[in-house]
């Protein structure tokens, strides 16, 4: 039997366990990334581990989340990013310098390679061929210190791509046709990996947007080969020594299999409430729109923006909306500019925005009341743009422009003819604002940035009450709200805790306080999206012990394990409707109830059962009270 790419480049960083599926693996990691809303908290934990210097390959920290500089807190949390990288031995990209999985892709990227980051969409470096997995801050911490990552060894996908994307079908239409079949939850547990023919007609750039989007899947990662198009990508970056050929074996077998035939498919666009929600354009065409907004880090290279550019040659953006580009790096905006692109948009009645995340995480551009905002961004949850009760639509970028024009949503094959924008012969590459280490200098801390909040080794017994049920596909989004107003407060864990659960229950932090912690009842997919600790964190400090919920999406799960919080899944389902807000909890002799695969919770008097799936490992970090209490002990 042949081996997948997936699996021969996880045998190849293998340092613990064995490669069968659903048993826990750790494997050596070649290069970490952290960006600005994650990476102050995973600095601070490095620090906390103790080590002199970091001890990863290759660790970069970027700056591209908090851009807006309303008052002193982020501004000071940059300089404490770029001072602890300096004397530790990070690379620091600098604000303006563009987003982390873009510039990762450009200049870091290295086929064969395992990159883990503090950010769900770090799988878009597998559009280069390597295995590259979004985590928490603390997991990115333990690695700059030295240790494996840890997961579960999952399946692998195989998805065999046929055929030829028709004019006015993208990259993007493919994943939404992923996200069509699968749901947010139908990659949870697996790496997908395509193959097949039609990989060989999709540029390095337009790999990278479906395995930006695998994370909306829930999938551990996505890949593709690293071939003959990868390498002519390296070339035009100045970094040919950094490729290499990297295939599947041409027998190559695959846990499950998906084949998509590119010449089958058209426009799509995600509906409001989450990126499955997906329809064909031609569906929805004719709702008005007031927004729309091109880039992000999923739709924002070189070859997209020149093509939006070309269409809107001689044409104006609707009066009735506002449009936004946001380049995704220096890089495309230094050469989108210099091949007139950013003249032809601003002409045009483009208002052109730095190259950051911006609105995709609510960090400004949030729509207006009752508007309709059409994005080629990843996510549409309610309310991550900024503002409640959102309509956020999500496409390709040329099924944004056809709205900017139009005025309302509209299938782009009416736009004419298909324009087939090439790359310049000689590309600007300018990394003069990433910064190499000097390993030297003072760390400066500013009033802002607090210190990390301890958890004490986990209790045998836990008692309390629910304080909060909630539904399926709960997202950190709902659970730890990002947005202009909180993300300043990341490197504060008490002053962000006040907004737990803020959209969905506003007495929820009052309730948590007053009842000292308790529990949380989830639905399916608990957790899913986005890898920020702080959904799991901030319960912590507000005295949460454990999770119950039908499902987790696997990064949150991770979390909350690293910040000792119990996670516990039915094993009958049914019994999350005998379960409400206020029910009483009580979990006896948890060690003991650990070395069985079902642990019994007594719920309003009678015994529940829960299936706690842990291994020995996470054992061990529960009852230490988390990752980083465990990583200590492990040093001493």
């Amino acid at each position: 039997m042949g081996m997948n790419l997936a699996r021969k480049i996880i045998k190849n960083h293998l340092a613990d366990g064995s490669m069968h599926i659903g048993e826990e693996i750790g494997i050596k990691i070649d290069q970490v990334l952290t960006q600005d809303a994650t990476g102050t908290m995973a600095f601070l934990q490095f620090e906390a581990i103790g080590v002199d210097k970091i001890q990863v390959p290759l660790a970069v920290s970027y700056v591209d989340h908090n851009m807006l500089q309303t008052d002193f807190m982020n501004p000071d949390d940059h300089m404490y990013l770029q001072t602890v990288a300096a004397k530790y031995g990070a690379y620091f990209s600098k604000p303006g310098n563009g987003i982390c999985h873009q510039v990762n892709l450009e200049r870091f990227s290295k086929p064969g390679n395992i990159l883990i980051g503090s950010d769900s969409h770090t799988p878009t470096s597998g559009g280069a061929g390597m295995i590259a997995i979004g985590v928490g801050g603390l997991d990115v911490a333990v690695a700059m210190g030295g240790g494996a990552y840890y997961m579960k060894m999952p399946k692998i996908l195989g998805v065999k791509l046929t055929g030829k994307l028709q004019p006015w079908v993208t990259a993007k239409d493919i994943i939404l046709e992923m996200l069509r079949r699968l749901t947010v939850k139908g990659g949870v547990g697996k790496i997908v990996e395509y193959y097949g023919d039609g990989v060989k007609t999709l540029s390095v750039p337009e790999r990278s947007t479906i395995t930006n989007m695998g994370a909306e899947l829930g999938a551990t990662c996505s890949i593709f080969p690293s071939d003959e198009t990868t390498k002519k990508y390296f070339e035009m970056q100045n970094r040919a020594g950094d490729w290499r050929s990297m295939q599947a074996d041409s027998d190559a077998e695959y846990d499950e299999h998906m084949e998509i035939n590119l010449n089958e498919l058209e426009p799509l666009i995600a509906c409001p409430g989450s990126p499955d929600n997906i329809k064909k354009v031609a569906e929805v065409e004719g709702i008005e729109v007031q927004q729309v907004l091109i880039g992000s880090c999923t739709n924002s290279n070189y070859i997209e923006l020149m093509r939006a550019a070309e269409i809107l040659k001689d044409r104006k953006v609707n009066p009735a909306l506002s449009f936004g580009v946001n380049p995704g790096s220096r890089q495309v905006l230094q050469n989108v500019t210099h091949a007139g692109g950013i003249e032809t948009f601003v002409a045009a009645g483009a208002r052109i925005n730095e190259s950051a995340c911006l609105g995709c995480i609510g960090m400004g551009q949030a729509p207006g009341t009752n508007w309709v905002s059409v994005r080629s961004f990843n996510r549409n949850w309610p309310g991550r743009s900024g503002t409640i009760n959102d309509n956020i639509y999500l496409t390709s970028p040329e099924t944004c422009i056809a709205a900017a024009v139009f005025g309302k949503i509209t299938d782009p094959r009416k736009l004419g003819k298909y324009p087939q924008p090439k790359w310049p012969d000689k590309i600007i590459v300018d990394d003069s604002m990433i910064v190499p280490p000097s390993f030297k200098g003072e760390i400066i801390t500013g009033p802002n940035i607090k210190p990390l909040p301890k958890k004490e080794p986990l209790d045998d017994n836990l008692a309390g009450e629910v304080l909060i049920k909630v539904g399926d596909n709960i997202s950190t989004d709902a659970i730890m709200p990002a947005g202009a107003k909180i993300l300043p407060l990341r490197s504060n864990i008490p002053a962000i805790s006040e907004y737990v659960f803020t959209y969905i229950d506003k007495d929820f932090v009052k309730r948590a306080k007053e009842k000292n912690g308790g529990f949380i009842l989830g639905g399916i997919n608990y957790g899913q999206g986005s890898s920020r600790e702080h959904a799991a964190l901030a319960p912590m400090y507000l005295g949460i012990k454990a999770v119950f919920a039908k499902s987790f999406a696997r990064i949150h799960r991770d979390n909350l394990i690293n910040f000792g919080i119990l996670p516990l899944e039915f094993v009958n389902q049914d019994d999350y409707d005998k379960i409400n807000q206020g029910s009483k909890v009580k979990i006896s002799e948890i060690k003991k109830g650990l070395e069985k695969e079902i642990i019994k919770v007594e719920i309003n008097g009678k015994n529940i059962e829960f299936r706690h799936g842990l291994t020995e490992r996470n054992k061990k970090i529960l009852l230490a009270g988390g990752l980083l209490n465990y990583t200590k002990n492990q040093r001493r």
